[in-house]
């Protein structure tokens, strides 16, 4: 007799939360997802912005859209700090409210499905590795460039967490020593300078000092704010403020990611997130600054790309890691007759 794998006979949504936006996805047995939608939630506070959620979540497990579903996980990317339980130590990026939250417990006691949490670049480097970028890759790292700054790191295929489960907070390297205080309460780190809301910040601030012939400048006269997709849509032009602004951040960005490459030799380095929209002037500064920084050796046996998720890798790494967690118990409905 001849056995055949069906993707169809299960399904699991995941999730990937932002401050302002979360992003939903149902994928099939075999990864694939589809059904991606984004809805505006304000996150700050955990227990409204979860009031939001949950129903958005229900509402697909009960829609007649899914009836044929059989939905078996839920799986969540998180920006911040999570520990083994679920339970989040931190999130900076977020707000003081989440410290000490208990996000999985929550999620499991409202939802009838199992729930399994984690950081959005842990999740992201096991979505590139499983079916992205870093297929057929053991020693990989991801590198997320959003609203915060963190990396996943897999070595020998194994998610490297550290002692309290926080490894890879690389937006906190100090990059500027005494520089501008970070949410993290200490100053001059990576995200204060290449972050999201940095950006935004330092261009509203610069663009009335440029001159008229700027386009940028033309979209600030007109609506009174630049935003960040401004910034990305004028980056591909190298000699444009926002082509030099993203050079810069390469610049930053490589600075750790030579440290990367210096500490766990990675064979291949992911970049991905909301800012490598950015493209080659972006890639074109990190690539500098690692050639300059990292041991040659290591850095010329690196391979450095985008992620094959763009600024969805967080949104299929919770995909990815609700299928682990179905075929990982023994007690899925999965292995029912």
């Amino acid at each position: 007799m001849e056995l055949c794998f069906n993707p169809a006979a299960g399904y699991v949504i995941g999730v990937e939360i932002r401050r302002h936006e979360t992003t939903i996805g149902i994928a099939d047995l075999s990864g694939r997802c589809e059904k991606v939608t984004s809805t505006a939630i304000d996150m700050s506070e955990p227990d409204q912005g979860l009031s939001c959620l949950i129903p958005v979540i229900k509402k697909i497990l009960n829609d007649r859209d899914y009836a044929r579903y059989r939905f078996l996980g839920l799986g969540i990317a998180f920006p911040g700090l999570i520990n083994r339980e679920g339970t989040v130590r931190r999130a900076v990026n977020l707000g003081p409210a989440w410290q000490g939250y208990p996000l999985r417990e929550r999620l499991a006691a409202a939802l009838p499905l199992p729930v399994l949490v984690e950081n959005n670049a842990n999740a992201a480097v096991i979505a590139e590795r499983w079916a992205g970028a870093g297929r057929g890759v053991s020693d990989l790292v991801y590198i997320n460039l959003g609203e915060g700054i963190s990396a996943g790191i897999l070595c020998h295929d194994t998610l490297l967490q550290g002692y309290q489960g926080y490894a890879g907070e690389i937006g906190h390297i100090v990059v500027q020593p005494g520089g501008q205080l970070c949410n993290c309460g200490n100053r001059g780190c990576l995200e204060t300078v290449c972050a999201i809301p940095a950006l935004i910040e330092r261009a509203n601030r610069e663009i009335p000092l440029l001159d008229w012939a700027e386009p940028l400048k033309r979209h600030w006269q007109e609506q009174g704010v630049l935003t960040i997709d401004h910034l990305l849509a004028y980056a591909g032009d190298p000699a444009s403020y926002a082509g030099q602004l993203m050079w810069g951040v390469g610049r930053k960005v490589g600075i750790a990611a030579a440290n990367i490459i210096n500490l766990y030799n990675p064979q291949a380095l992911i970049i991905g997130g909301k800012l490598a929209k950015a493209g080659d002037v972006l890639m074109k500064g990190i690539m500098e600054t690692v050639a300059a920084n990292a041991f040659p050796e290591m850095a010329q046996a690196t391979y450095i790309g985008w992620s094959a998720f763009g600024e969805r890798a967080g949104l299929y790494g919770a995909c990815a890691l609700a299928l682990r967690l179905v075929f990982a118990s023994p007690d899925s409905p999965l292995w029912e007759a």
